[in-house]
């Protein structure tokens, strides 16, 4: 992307010191800073469990095979001659053991890939919504290593592969090797770091390739020709295509260039192509695998449903019927 780099002060996410209450209805279940964290998550996910709305057909019964890399999810949506469903949800927001439950909601529902954002202070390629959802993950205590905790626990449930979306600052702040450790241990498949600029790669590369996650780069609208044609050829996984310059965020119709684009980038490379930012209707999806996008990417306005409602169980349920509705606008 064409934002610079900056490794902010600002703070990302930090671990909460006092003892945590969270209440369901009539369940209330302390954690503890010091309990272990799987064991916490699970009390966290019983809890929820008694809440969600979500119908039994979306909970596998068996363990569904592990998704291989998400260059492969997406080949196998291209040999059906589908276009991919890619939506997106923040870590943590309204909590993780929700979180937890829109995981297995969107992958029941048929979902190619799924990005999760990575909660931090100062999110600079996002919008007002994503904003928002933000601070309200890190204010419920959605740290580096609780998302990474809650990850490792669902995904092996999951049949479709997660990409993390975060910026750089909480990366660098964990450390470079032992975030990209800690995705793969927590079952992460590929990366999106949307303010590392393309010449800054090569130093994070080396311990994407050696955690076996794809590095996914985006390329804008204003993007030069001949830097899109080197992100395209070191984009990993599948070709993030920004539909506008600017931030995430619901737009009212999608921008018109995104058919050229798509043209060029196919005189470039036969990689797939996912479109996002913007996105936020059935008729959008719809016309965005009409110009031949591989994939589309829905954000924002995935976001809202969750975060927006008046509690988790209503979140889900939200949840459920939007991202159905643009699922079932796909080829």
């Amino acid at each position: 992307m064409a934002t610079a780099l900056r490794v902010s002060t600002s703070t990302s996410s930090s671990a909460p010191s006092l003892t945590q209450r969270r209440r369901r209805g009539a369940a209330t279940v302390a954690v503890s800073s010091r309990t272990p964290r799987r064991p916490v998550f699970r009390a966290l996910a019983a809890a929820s469990t008694v809440a969600t709305p979500t119908p039994e057909r979306h909970r596998p019964l068996a363990l569904p095979p592990t998704p291989t890399s998400v260059a492969d999810a997406m080949s196998r949506v291209r040999a059906k001659g589908k276009t991919a469903f890619i939506p997106y949800i923040t870590a943590g927001d309204p909590d993780l053991a929700t979180t937890a439950d829109a995981l297995r909601l969107l992958d029941g529902l048929g979902a190619d890939v799924i990005e999760l954002g990575m909660p931090f202070s100062d999110p600079s390629a996002d919008g007002a919504v994503i904003q928002a959802s933000a601070k309200r993950a890190l204010a419920a205590g959605a740290t580096t290593n609780a998302v990474m905790a809650m990850l490792k626990e669902v995904t092996p449930e999951l049949s479709c592969p997660v990409v993390i979306f975060s910026y750089f600052n909480p990366i660098v702040r964990r450390g470079t090797a032992s975030f990209a450790t800690a995705a793969k241990e927590a079952g992460v498949k590929g990366l999106i770091i949307p303010d590392l600029p393309y010449d800054e790669i090569r130093a994070f590369r080396k311990e994407a390739i050696n955690n076996s996650l794809e590095l996914i780069l985006l390329t804008t609208p204003v993007t030069p020709a001949d830097r899109m044609k080197e992100i395209t050829k070191a984009s990993e996984g599948f070709v993030y295509l920004v539909s506008v310059f600017g931030v995430t965020g619901a737009r009212a119709t999608v921008n018109p260039r995104v058919e050229d684009l798509l043209k060029e980038i196919r005189q470039v490379t036969d990689k797939a192509v996912a479109v996002g930012f913007g996105i936020s209707t059935p008729e959008h999806v719809s016309k965005i695998a009409e110009w031949g996008a591989d994939g589309v990417i829905i954000g924002s306005a995935m976001v809202k449903q969750l975060g927006e409602a008046s509690s988790s169980r209503e979140g889900l349920k939200r949840l459920e019927v939007y991202a159905r509705s643009l699922k079932d606008a796909l080829p």
